[in-house]
C-alpha cells in the first residue's frame, strides 16, 4: 500500500513539474506579437507566424532585419520584451530550459574549440545537453555519419579543419539530441557544391519528422529545400507563403525569353500589338547566326507562349529558335517584398530599428583544455 501511494505521489509530482503543452499538435513553432527592444532600438516588433510540424521554413531578411534576434528568442537564449512563443506547445518564456532540449541551434558564427578533436567535442556537447555517456557515444557516431564527418574528420583537431568541415561540425552539434526543431543560421555558407548537397539531402531525408528553420543569403538553395518562405524587414514580417504564392503576389508580370532572327523593330512592334504596355528588353546582341535574344514582360495574364508563337510565325522572314516562359527567382521576390515594405513605411514614422548587439547566450562550462586520445 505504501509503495502504491509513493508511486501515485511521484506521478502527481511529475505531472505538476511537467510544462503544459498547448493543444495544437500540428504546430511545431508559434510566435505571437514578439517584440524585442534594446534600449532605444527595436530589433523586432509584433512578429507573428506559425510553422507546421515537419516543415522546412526559409527565414529571409536583409542584414540587421531581426532574423538572428527572432531565432535566439525561439531557442530560449534571449528573452522577448513582449509577446509569446512556443516550441512543441511549450512556452519559451515560462520554460526556456525545457525548450532548449527540444531545439538544435546552429548560429552563423559557430564558436568551436580549436584544440579538441571533432569526436571529443561532440561527445562533450552531448553530455552538456543531458545525454548519458553511452547515448552520447551512439548519437555522436550517428551524426558523424549523417554529416559525412566519420571518414575524414572524426579524429581531426578542429583548429585544422576547413570552413566547410567546421560548418558540418556545427550542424552535427545541432542534430546531436535528435531535436524536434532545428534552427540553422547560414548553414551552407563556405561550403562547396558537394558539401551543400550533403546538407540539402540531410534536410530532405528528415523532412516531415524534424522541423527546420533555415536562415540563409543563398536564395537558390533556400528555394530548393524549403516548403515555405518567411521574409522579415525592419523588424517586421513583410511576406510569408510558398515560393509560388509569393511569386504571384509580388511578381504579377509574366516573363518570356525569346531567341529569334529577323528584322528586330518589326518583330517587337508585332509583339506589342498583343499588349501595348509590354516591356521588352534585349539580353544579347546578334549572335554569329544572326539571332537576337530578348526578354518580354506583360501584366496581361491571357498572354501565353502560343500567342507569341503565332505572332512570330505571321512573317516568314522571322525565324524562331526558342520561346520559354521564365519564372521569377526567389531573389526577385525577396527584393520586391522588401522594397514594398520600405515604401509602406514612408507614410509613417518607424521606430528606431537597426543592427544591435545581441545578448550573450547563457554561460556554459568551458570544454576541457586537454584531450585524451580514444
Amino acid at each position: 500500500m505504501v509503495n502504491v501511494e509513493k508511486r501515485f505521489a511521484n506521478w502527481v509530482r511529475f505531472i505538476a513539474l511537467s510544462p503544459p503543452r498547448m493543444i495544437k499538435p500540428e504546430i511545431s513553432i508559434e510566435a505571437t506579437n514578439l517584440t524585442k527592444v534594446y534600449g532605444s532600438l527595436t530589433a523586432i516588433e509584433d512578429v507573428s507566424f506559425e510553422i507546421k510540424r515537419g516543415e522546412v521554413l526559409g527565414f529571409l531578411g536583409p542584414n540587421g532585419a531581426g532574423k538572428s534576434t527572432t531565432m535566439r528568442i525561439l531557442c530560449g537564449l534571449v528573452r522577448a520584451t513582449s509577446g509569446l512563443a512556443t516550441i512543441g506547445g511549450i512556452s519559451v518564456v515560462e520554460y526556456p530550459e525545457k525548450v532548449k532540449r527540444l531545439v538544435g541551434y546552429m548560429p552563423e558564427n559557430n564558436p568551436l574549440p580549436d584544440e579538441l578533436r571533432v569526436v571529443e567535442y561532440l561527445r562533450y556537447r552531448g553530455q552538456l545537453k543531458g545525454l548519458g555517456p553511452r547515448e552520447a557515444h551512439a548519437r555522436v557516431e550517428e551524426v558523424l555519419e549523417l554529416c559525412d564527418l566519420h571518414r575524414k574528420a572524426r579524429r581531426q583537431i578542429i583548429g585544422t579543419l576547413s570552413k566547410g568541415f567546421r560548418q558540418r561540425v556545427g550542424i552535427a552539434d545541432a542534430l546531436l539530441t535528435n531535436p524536434e526543431v532545428v534552427i540553422m543560421d547560414e548553414p551552407t555558407i563556405g561550403l562547396d557544391p558537394h558539401q551543400t548537397k550533403i546538407i540539402r539531402d540531410l534536410i530532405n531525408n528528415r523532412r516531415g519528422g524534424m522541423t527546420f528553420v533555415i536562415s540563409s543569403h543563398i536564395l537558390p538553395e533556400v528555394e530548393l529545400c524549403c516548403d515555405r518562405i518567411l521574409i522579415i524587414n525592419q523588424g517586421r514580417i513583410v511576406a510569408k507563403g510558398t515560393s509560388a504564392s509569393l511569386r504571384e503576389e509580388y511578381i504579377p508580370a509574366k516573363a518570356f525569353r525569346i531567341k529569334a532572327k529577323g528584322e528586330l523593330e518589326g518583330l517587337i512592334g508585332e509583339l506589342r500589338s498583343l499588349d501595348p504596355e509590354m516591356e521588352i528588353s534585349a539580353l544579347m546582341e546578334i549572335d554569329e547566326d544572326g539571332f537576337h535574344e530578348f526578354s518580354l514582360k506583360t501584366l496581361n495574364p491571357g498572354i501565353a507562349g502560343e500567342q507569341l508563337l503565332a505572332v512570330i510565325q505571321k512573317n516568314s522572314s522571322w525565324v524562331l529558335r526558342e520561346i520559354a516562359e521564365v519564372e521569377a527567382s526567389l531573389e526577385e521576390i525577396f527584393l520586391a517584398a522588401t522594397k514594398r515594405s520600405w515604401e509602406e513605411t514612408l507614410g509613417r514614422k518607424p521606430k528606431k530599428i537597426g543592427i544591435v548587439q545581441m545578448e550573450p547566450p547563457l554561460n556554459e562550462p568551458e570544454p576541457p583544455k586537454e584531450s585524451q586520445p580514444e
